[in-house]
């Protein structure tokens, strides 16, 4: 059975330390309901001495979650503690985090105390803490930076006056992996009380090392991460959280612990946390990016489409996400473009395949990616091209707002000339609506976009259609400057398509 690694997340503090990121009090509510969801073991609620909003969010939070610890963060002195102990008081599972730095660089520059200055106050405030809980977690800010034997006798002091929990964060992002493990392994050797403890780590990405230091740090004995959803927090972010739980996870073999986080609720959760800041999440970072399970290159592609096993370790699935994408682009092969033009409904022969093929490379020369509607185009250009037996001849159209959407449309059919007139939701409605009577379809709208091709007030807008019949697609376009005759003229464009089809296929 697996060693459990507890998940401390720190979004709500630390992740909203960045610029960006700050949310307001319902915001916050939000994200601590879903990382309760999410299955994380300790959600850092806040810093309540920092202002009356966060006071008041820490404890709207302890109210609100019942199946996670509810932590406070306090500096070490009792003004801050009692803060924290009066906001997080009312949490099923309450814990005060408290701290203070154990580098010479801080004592001297920041604090301006001595090394026993800072022990004893270390001491003093986890005795604080320990009045009002025995959940106390303790964190020796820049332990990375510190003098090992130093660091070991704070913790060793710290445990005996009741802490439960000793962080030991690389606040600035300094250690590296093989030594950010060795220490871990030093801590465990040479405190002599660590068995009373659950060593945590608390890693900052300054040189993008945060998920390697804290894996490292698993690998030797800590059994606590503190990370953050898509690894925000203050200047180059934190120890990422679906980056930690996934690699536990997928290298199962190696490690000996595991979370207890819900991967498949990752995705989601990353798009919460994306949507209430606005910050965006890179393209390529691990896990949640939308690179993360999207595919370009032919061989890729290729290999994915045989087993997927061969170029993905996770499955799109195990975080939440709902299948890998084959992104269709300059590098993407046969394989692949016949894949994705099976999966928009047309079956083309080895020669139909060749032509739209050798025009889909032409077009991903031009373009950094192939949209599912450029494939369509394609398709019906050059594999279902054929004479206009639909014509556009005349149409008018009468809206407002105390008027009646009322379409007038004169066509041509097979040299024919018809004519009729009707009304509609709005002018498209109502055009569409007489289109379909005129030229007898039973055809579905499926689909209606439109876009600007040209700037300015007499800009030309681009419609497209999609419609279908009895399983068969087809896909029209059309160009205007007004956006009801580019309508019309799509529409039509499609029954043509859909018209030839039907030939075709009997």
């Amino acid at each position: 059975m697996s060693e459990q690694v507890f998940i401390f997340d720190t979004t709500l503090r630390d992740g909203e330390q960045s610029p960006g990121n700050t949310m307001n009090t319902q915001e916050k509510l939000r994200v601590a309901r879903q990382l309760e969801l999410l299955g994380v073991d300790i959600i850092e609620a806040g810093f309540p001495i920092a202002s009356e909003g966060d006071f008041d969010a820490v404890k709207q939070i302890a109210k609100l979650v019942k199946n996670c610890q509810i932590a406070g963060l306090a500096r070490a002195n009792d003004e801050d503690i009692d803060r924290a102990w009066k906001a997080i008081k009312v949490a099923a599972h309450p814990r005060i985090h408290t701290f203070i730095s154990t580098s010479d660089i801080h004592l001297k520059h920041q604090f301006r105390k001595t090394r026993d200055e800072v022990l004893a106050i270390a001491v003093a405030a986890v005795k604080r803490a320990k009045k009002y809980i025995d959940n106390v977690e303790f964190s020796a800010m820049d332990a990375t930076r510190s003098d090992w034997d130093y660091l070991c006798k704070v913790l060793a002091e710290v445990i005996e006056a009741g802490a439960t929990t000793v962080n030991i964060p690389d606040t600035v992002g300094y250690a590296v992996p093989h030594e950010f493990g060795e220490l871990i392994a030093y801590i465990r050797k040479n405190v002599p009380n660590i068995d009373r403890a659950v060593i945590s780590v608390h890693c900052h990405n300054d040189l993008g090392l945060a998920t390697a230091n804290s894996i490292a740090a698993i690998h030797n004995g800590a059994r606590q991460v503190e990370c953050t959803i898509n690894g925000i927090g203050e200047r180059a972010g934190n120890a990422s959280l679906e980056e930690i739980t996934m690699t536990l996870r997928t290298r199962k073999m190696s490690f000996t612990a595991d979370t207890r986080i819900v991967s498949e609720k990752i995705y989601p959760t990353s798009r919460l946390i994306t949507s209430i800041t606005g910050v965006p999440v890179q393209p390529n970072k691990a896990i949640v990016g939308a690179n993360a399970f999207a595919h370009e290159s032919g061989i890729h592609q290729d290999g994915l489409l045989k087993a997927k096993l061969t170029y993905e370790i996770m499955t799109p699935e195990s975080v939440g996400i709902p299948k890998s994408s084959l992104v269709l682009g300059k590098h993407s092969g046969r394989h692949a473009f016949r894949d994705r033009i099976e999966n928009l409904g047309y079956i083309l022969d080895e020669k139909e395949l060749n032509l739209a093929f050798k025009r889909f490379k032409a077009l991903s020369d031009m373009k950094k990616n192939v949209y599912d509607e450029d494939i369509e185009m394609i398709i019906m250009d050059e594999i279902y091209k054929t004479a206009e037996r639909l014509k556009l001849v005349y149409l008018n159209v009468s809206c407002g707002n105390t008027t009646i959407p009322t379409a007038t449309v004169k066509m041509e059919i097979d040299g024919n000339t018809v004519q009729d007139v009707g009304t509609g939701d709005g002018p498209v409605d109502a055009a569409f609506k007489v289109i379909k009577r005129l030229v007898k379809t039973t055809s579905k709208l499926e689909k209606f976009s439109v876009n600007s091709i040209t700037q300015d007030m007499d800009a030309q807008g681009e419609v497209f259609v999609k419609i279908s019949e009895k399983g068969l697609k087809a896909i029209g376009k059309g160009a205007d400057t007004d956006i009801i005759v580019a309508s019309a003229k799509a529409y039509i464009n499609a029954l043509n398509r859909l018209e030839y089809m039907k030939t075709k296929k009997s």
